[in-house]
C-alpha cells in the first residue's frame, strides 16, 4: 500500500485551527488509513492508503470537515514527490530554514507571480504545484504579499526533507 504525506493548512500557526496530534491520527485512522504517524505540531501526517493521492486529500479534508467544522485545507504528495522539490530548490545557498516550500493544491496559475511584493528581497520561484521562496530575513517578520499563497500551506526545507525520510522508512518497512 502506498504511502502518502499530507500537508494539513493553518493547523496550529498563529493560534488557528488548533489541532492535537494524536487527534489527528484519530481522525485519519477513523477515516481508514493506516500505519499513520504525525510529525511535529504543524499539521504534519504521513499514512498508508490505497487511495490516490487528490482522493485521499479529499477524504481527510472532509474528515477534518466534520471534526473542527470547517476543512483546513490538505494536500497530499508522495515521498518521490518530496524528494524532487527539495533537489529542485532554486535557492541552493539559502538556509534550509529560510526558505519556504508552499504547496498548493492545484497547479499554480500562469499569473502567480503578479502582484508580488517583496520589500525585504525575498526570492520566489513557481515550480507547478509548489511555490518556493526563499526569505533571506526570515519568515516571520516579512511583508511579503504574494495572493497566490492564499490556498497553499508552507514548510522549510528541513520539514521537506524529513518527511520524504520518515516516508522513506515507512516504504522499507
Amino acid at each position: 500500500m502506498p504511502v502518502h504525506i499530507a500537508l494539513l493548512r493553518a493547523i496550529n500557526v498563529g493560534g488557528t485551527g488548533k489541532l492535537a496530534m494524536a487527534d489527528l491520527k484519530a481522525v485519519c485512522e477513523k477515516a481508514g488509513f493506516s500505519d499513520v504517524k504525525t510529525y511535529i505540531q504543524s499539521g504534519n501526517v504521513l499514512f498508508r492508503s490505497d487511495l490516490a493521492a487528490a482522493n485521499a486529500a479529499k477524504v481527510l479534508d472532509m474528515a477534518l470537515a466534520e471534526m473542527m467544522g470547517k476543512a483546513p485545507g490538505v494536500m497530499v504528495r508522495s515521498r518521490s514527490q518530496l524528494e524532487k522539490i527539495a533537489k529542485n530548490n532554486p535557492f541552493p545557498d539559502a538556509k534550509p530554514n529560510y526558505l519556504m516550500v508552499n504547496f498548493l493544491p492545484e497547479k499554480a496559475p500562469a499569473d502567480a507571480l503578479d502582484n508580488l511584493v517583496a520589500p525585504d528581497g525575498e526570492e520566489v520561484h513557481v515550480a507547478g504545484h509548489e511555490i518556493y521562496v526563499h526569505y533571506p530575513n526570515g519568515s516571520g517578520r516579512s511583508k511579503l504579499k504574494l495572493p497566490a499563497l492564499m490556498p497553499a500551506t508552507s514548510r522549510n526545507l528541513n520539514t521537506v526533507r524529513k518527511l520524504a525520510e520518515l516516508a522513506a522508512e515507512m516504504e522499507a518497512g
